[in-house]
């Protein structure tokens, strides 16, 4: 009666004081932006919707997911099996199986941050939301009982008539009164609390940035690995496929020397190295010649190359026509073209 009084605004309501609702709409503002980040969070470590309703249920059984491949395990798999088929003799098949080999390490770390990810960051602020939350929520509910008590009792004061009753009211205002401040006071100390949650996830957050920051770090060093091992395939695939290469791979040592590589893929097409190519079989001169990416050489007729570094080229009557013959002060070998771009 009360409740629907005060909402057709024909009963006084005793507010709460400032700073407990501060604390309430500070609580509220953790909990909805816990569940925004938690619920985005597990998106990001498990895309795959269904995989995730699974991995909840088995969670509320008390029972252990099934173990399956995840993507870049499956797709490494796919290469293995590819480059086996194919021949581990073959340019391409030894390829596949080196990039399944990376997929599969790449799969195994992806594994390891969900692992991870789920202990030290998706467990605590699950427990806040199904612990903690649900506590002061009910203590919240208690909190509105006892004031609506209050408020009744208060009501009840005011239209007392008689002596007899208005002393019983007085009476039961005063019990209801100490029953709401002790019912404010515990409020007010749980919701306190929330301050030493924050700085609780704070740890949580730190720990998920340092499984971030291992596994972006293992996927680099992996590819890292990889591309060292295919370095020296232009050759082969030319041998093998009687084709020149459009797209050697690059040797990199850092994030940005990848962008700036791959940014500079597109301006060597074919037809200009190749243009640029005739001219120097026809005239039998040198030419000055910028690399792209850095070279390993594969044995000692091969020159090794740094990306950014210019140096002179030339060819040689009878030479492979993917290879040039460079020189570096003194130091001459072989180049592949492709990691090279031509200057005026």
């Amino acid at each position: 009666l009360q409740f629907t009084e005060e909402k057709l605004g024909q009963a006084e309501k005793t507010e709460l004081d400032a700073h407990l609702e501060n604390l309430l709409s500070k609580a509220e503002c953790t909990k909805l932006w816990t569940e925004k980040i938690m619920k985005q969070t597990e998106v990001l470590l498990q895309p795959n919707p269904n995989a995730r309703i699974e991995e909840f249920v088995y969670e509320k059984l008390d029972r252990k997911a099934p173990s399956r491949m995840n993507n870049p395990e499956l797709l490494g798999q796919y290469m293995i099996d590819a480059g086996n088929e194919f021949g581990p003799g073959t340019a391409y098949g030894n390829a596949l199986i080196k990039c399944g080999e990376t997929q599969k390490r790449i799969g195994a770390a992806d594994r390891e941050l969900i692992q991870t990810s789920a202990i030290n960051f998706l467990t605590p602020l699950r427990n806040f939301i199904e612990g903690d939350y649900k506590t002061i929520t009910k203590e919240r509910k208690l909190l509105q009982n006892k004031r609506l008590d209050l408020d009744a009792a208060k009501t009840r004061l005011k239209k007392a008539k008689v002596a007899e009753a208005r002393a019983a009211s007085e009476q039961e205002v005063r019990i209801t009164q100490s029953e709401f401040d002790r019912q404010a006071e515990i409020t007010r100390l749980l919701l306190e609390g929330i301050s030493s949650t924050h700085a609780h996830h704070l740890r949580c957050l730190n720990d998920f940035v340092e499984a971030q920051m291992t596994y972006y770090a293992q996927c680099y060093q992996y590819m890292l690995d990889l591309q060292k091992q295919l370095g020296s395939f232009p050759s082969t695939f030319l041998s093998n496929n009687n084709q020149s290469s459009t797209t050697p791979v690059q040797s990199v040592s850092s994030p940005s020397v990848l962008a700036s590589a791959s940014a500079s893929l597109p301006s060597v097409s074919n037809s200009m190295v190749a243009s640029g190519l005739s001219e120097l079989k026809s005239s039998s001169g040198s030419r000055k010649a910028r690399v792209l990416y850095d070279y390993d050489a594969a044995n000692s007729s091969e020159l090794s190359l740094l990306a950014d570094e210019v140096i002179t080229v030339y060819s040689i009557p009878g030479m492979d026509s993917d290879w040039l013959m460079g020189e570096r002060g003194n130091q001459k070998g072989k180049v592949p073209i492709t990691y090279l771009e031509l200057l005026n």
